[in-house]
């Protein structure tokens, strides 16, 4: 595995790379606060301009890179995650949670390769080992709950957590991203599946976790970028 000097992981981004992020954490602010108000009227709309949004802030930062795998697997996680995100008014035609889980799975898969490719920075730490002691711990709790989308939803949590995973050999701030994403669909997987078990703050909580995880992820991605090479390769 090669990996850049130390001086290279310093973005040589320009300064003003991180003005694209404020409508999307303006949108993020407004939609948590609608979530935790229960104001469904205005949560309903601005989920939707979360991805969009922080789609425009990756391209933003990305202006001045070269395109190329990264910002397409980039791209392709966003899209995928705002149809997860919408998948009731997208494809109101089919089961909303067979969607969601389809769509999130793709955007988790997009993200794996991107962490495992072009931001790898070593070798998985040894506190990755929480991600599948989670997921078998998960399937223990949820799996009477589950039914027909029990092979779905384990598989679901594979990919998941592997995003949390491979998170962990980036830099700092893709790795919090990464367990804040597997945090906000651990609360989300709750009040699906277990929604007696969960007071209705964690609505907003799953936007919050969400939202933060998605930025993270996106924000470290770009912070640690060298334009026309990844990071590192591993």
């Amino acid at each position: 595995m090669s990996t850049a000097p130390a001086h290279h992981r310093v973005s040589i981004l320009p300064r003003d790379w991180w003005w694209g992020f404020v409508p999307f954490t303006a949108l993020s602010v407004v939609h948590v606060a609608a979530r935790a108000v229960e104001a469904d009227w205005l949560a309903a709309p601005t989920k939707l301009t979360l991805m969009p949004l922080l789609a425009v802030a990756a391209l933003w930062g990305m202006r001045k890179l070269r395109f190329g795998a990264p910002a397409a697997l980039i791209l392709a996680a966003l899209f995928f995650s705002w149809i997860g995100d919408g998948a009731a008014t997208f494809l109101p035609q089919l089961p909303e949670l067979p969607v969601m889980l389809g769509s999130f799975g793709i955007a988790h898969l997009c993200y794996i390769r991107l962490f495992w490719k072009y931001a790898a920075l070593g070798r998985f730490p040894r506190w990755a080992l929480v991600f599948p002691v989670w997921w078998v711990l998960m399937l223990v709790l949820l799996w009477p709950a589950l039914g027909s989308l029990a092979i779905a939803v384990a598989l679901y949590g594979l990919v998941l957590g592997g995003t949390a995973a491979t998170a962990a050999r980036c830099n700092p701030v893709i790795a919090a991203g990464g367990v804040l994403f597997l945090a906000s669909d651990t609360i989300l997987a709750f009040r699906i599946f277990m929604p007696e078990s969960m007071p209705d703050i964690t609505s907003a909580l799953v936007m919050l976790t969400y939202c933060a995880g998605q930025g993270l992820i996106i924000a470290g991605y770009l912070r640690g970028s060298v334009p026309g090479k990844p990071v590192s390769r591993g």
